[in-house]
């Protein structure tokens, strides 16, 4: 990559673009690292003391001097001697002395207290300012470079402020980011010339400011989305005055827009913004400082690629622009814009801040780094590639009761309140968006909640005074408010009182009324409402003939219910035999299941039934296909049968086609299919026969999704393992857990 003539910045500008839509990474390379497994947001570096980021890599000094380095390696920017990726902080060797840090796009610098720079990384356009053009996976000193107070570092050049307030340049210079007056590259450094007075620098893809002691602000370099901010779009090789900005304190720049911290506390932004990142809740370009409303108070400034971050005084960090690998930190991810700052939650005690093309740091004041965003190259340093995440741990604990949907999760605090992540493409979350969640948020103005069910795409809560509230998927009544549209924001289900229980499966709900009745509600076409029909019903209607009942459970296209004398009654699809009666005729109205007694829980699955009877033992019938039944076969039952050698039981759980049981000493057992890892055994292989989920003890409670599962120790710590593509298992990631990983 041979740029040292002069590259148009629209060019350019194209290339970082792509990289900033599809990772830096994959501009340079075939494939993200592999994934490694890991626990934890905070990185496991203590008492640092200051923090930067790259496009995809990371670095952190600590108070003795060293420096530590992770994340994307290509061309030597960890400064380990080897271009090894890293995804977790590793020291760079040989480096000591060191009191400011700078990371470019893929190259590092470094300033030692003797005023002498030190460089590494890529070195295409002499960035690195030893003058060759060779890239150096270990630091080496910047030519004859004396005297240096603080460092900047762009795309592909670099600047250094001299203790006598000048500026020098080396690098890059195909739109003047130099300064010298010239678009010719420079291997060493050379002084910016008739600017003195500087006090502080900063650096974007392919422009350059400063700051003077007088407040004001100086740039140059590219201009082509307005980033120098003096009212055009041509590009200037000497500084220019940015006009209408007074009383700065501050700067930062990267990609291609320019923020100012000024005395006040106010931000002020110009350039780039088709993502918002000018936080000015527009998603228009500004050749000129505009002040970034209602943000007050700030005292540090981060710029990533297509983002932006401020710090305020009492340490909360906010976000806006680009969110598409969660870089704001919200615990979302998604492709439309945020135009205006948002506060990072639960994220306090902040005291400097860094940002990289599609990644995010903070540096508390207890000296821990916590990082979230883009992870392909382990630029969050947590070991876990790829990530979307937000910096801190889930505010859950001693959750009272769990609920899993098709690739959602719900909890129950002891409170009252409801918090779910996972998927959201039908609102199935209940914060009023269609925004996926990768860590538990709280559904807001949901109070006094004794229950939960979850369907594939929708959830239903149940408050203490017997009303059930419904969101999420809609498209064949499910929610049971009379329409078919969905809803992102939980509504009453009109006309239902006194309700004690629920149940939810793909596209039907079931609630169990204090008198023993049942009430079904959503489609119907196998009539799993129970109602002798095959007409979808949008709002509760009674299972006639069924009374004294004391539990559901909705499998896909079928039902179960529970009576108080111990017998079970089916109705719906049972081409599986999966209601139980020796058939496969479907039932549009409930039949007892063959020879059942005893029986004090249910679960549904997929197209298979299972029952824990007052002994402890559990009787499965249905289709088997991946062992669902745990009879050591593959053969599908029409009545139930024992799960061999399983006793001791005191719950069950089967939402698709596996199944976990917990056991009255605590421990957890699984069978069935396991394609996900859902089983948590550390395989992909399905099971068909109950083994042990090992390191799990004192397990009070658990919850099945589709392709996830859930368990709550007595301590209200809560494992995770599965699928995890949506982020339901709710620990920031959207990795697979083979074995249960906490969550919280």
């Amino acid at each position: 990559m041979e740029v040292s003539k002069r590259v148009g910045s629209a060019v350019l500008r194209v290339f970082w673009l792509v990289c900033g839509l599809l990772g830096a990474s994959a501009c340079l390379r075939e494939e993200p690292a592999p994934g490694l497994e890991t626990q934890g947001n905070a990185l496991a570096l203590l008492a640092r003391v200051s923090v930067t980021a790259g496009s995809e890599h990371s670095l952190a000094l600590k108070e003795d001097g060293t420096v530590w380095a992770w994340g994307y390696n290509f061309f030597g920017q960890l400064g380990d001697g080897t271009t090894t990726n890293r995804m977790a902080p590793t020291q760079v060797p040989g480096l000591t002395g060191v009191r400011t840090l700078m990371a470019g796009s893929f190259h590092s610098l470094a300033l030692k207290e003797d005023g002498s720079v030190w460089a590494w990384g890529s070195n295409f356009e002499g960035q690195l300012g030893d003058g060759t053009t060779t890239h150096r996976p270990t630091p080496a000193r910047v030519s004859d470079l004396t005297g240096v107070v603080a460092l900047a570092a762009g795309g592909f050049h670099s600047l250094a402020l001299k203790e006598d307030g000048t500026v020098w340049a080396w690098g890059g210079n195909f739109s003047g980011q130099l300064g010298d007056g010239t678009d010719h590259s420079q291997l060493e450094p050379v002084q910016v010339p008739d600017l003195t007075g500087v006090v502080a620098l900063a650096a974007g893809a392919n422009h350059s400011l400063a700051l003077k002691a007088d407040g004001s602000v100086w740039a140059w370099g590219s201009n082509l989305d307005g980033e120098l901010g003096d009212g055009t779009n041509t590009d200037r090789r000497v500084p220019v005055h940015v006009p209408g900005l007074t009383r700065v304190v501050a700067l930062s720049a990267s990609g291609f827009h320019s923020m100012a911290l000024k005395a006040d506390g106010s931000v002020w932004m110009w350039g780039y913004n088709d993502f918002g990142q000018l936080g000015d809740g527009t998603t228009t370009s500004r050749p000129v400082p505009g002040l970034v409303p209602g943000l007050t108070g700030v005292v540090g400034l981060a710029t990533g690629g297509d983002h932006s971050l401020a710090l305020k005084a009492d340490g909360s960090v906010w976000g806006w622009g680009r969110n598409a690998y969660g870089q704001l930190g919200d615990g979302t991810r998604n492709s439309r814009p945020q135009v205006v700052p948002t506060q990072v939650p639960g994220l306090t005690g902040g005291v400097a801040l860094a940002a990289g093309d599609s990644h995010s740091l903070v540096l508390k004041s207890d000296g821990s780094i916590w990082a979230w965003g883009f992870n392909d190259s382990g630029q969050v340093g947590d070991g876990i590639p790829p990530r979307y995440t937000r910096p801190t741990p889930s505010q859950l604990t001693h959750s009272r009761a769990l609920a899993a949907g098709g690739d959602h999760s719900l909890a129950l605090q002891a409170d009252g309140s409801v918090w779910a992540w996972g998927s959201n493409s039908q609102g199935q979350l209940g914060d009023g968006t269609d925004l996926s969640r990768w860590v538990p948020g709280q559904v807001p103005g949901l109070t006094g909640v004794v229950a939960l069910a979850a369907g594939f795409s929708h959830s239903l809560a149940l408050k203490a005074d017997g009303s059930v509230w419904a969101w999420g998927s809609n498209s064949q009544g499910q929610l049971g408010d009379g329409t078919r549209t969905f809803r992102p924001a939980p509504i009453q289900v009109p006309g239902l009182t006194g309700v004690t229980a629920l149940s939810a499966s793909i596209n039907h709900s079931l609630a169990l009324q204090a008198d023993g009745t049942v009430w079904a509600w959503g489609f119907n076409d196998t009539g799993q409402l129970g109602d002798g029909t095959n007409t979808n019903r949008p709002v509760p209607g009674q299972v006639p003939g069924l009374t004294g009942v004391v539990a559901l459970s909705a499998g896909i296209g079928y039902s179960l219910a529970l009576k108080a004398d111990g017998t079970v009654w089916a109705w719906g699809s049972n081409s599986q035999g999966q209601l139980g009666d020796g058939t496969r005729t479907t039932r549009r109205t409930p039949h007892p299941v063959s020879a059942l007694t005893g029986v004090t829980a249910l679960a549904a699955g997929n197209s298979s039934s299972l029952a824990l009877k007052a002994d402890g033992t559990v009787w499965a019938w249905g289709n088997n296909g991946a062992g669902q039944l745990g009879d050591g076969t593959t053969a599908s039952r029409l009545t139930p049968g024992p799960v061999p050698g399983l006793g001791g039981v005191r719950a069950l759980s089967a939402k698709s086609s596996h199944v976990v049981a917990l056991k009255l000493d605590g421990t957890v057992w699984s069978w069935g299919f396991n394609s996900s890892g859902q089983l948590g055994d550390g395989t992909f292989s399905s099971r068909l026969s109950p083994g042990q989920v090992q390191g799990l003890t004192e397990v009070v409670a658990i919850a099945t999704g589709a392709a996830h599962t859930f368990a709550v120790s007595s301590d209200g710590t809560l494992e995770a393992w599965g699928n995890n593509d949506d982020g339901e298992l709710g620990n920031g990631t959207s990795a697979y857990r083979l074995s249960p990983s906490q969550v919280w």
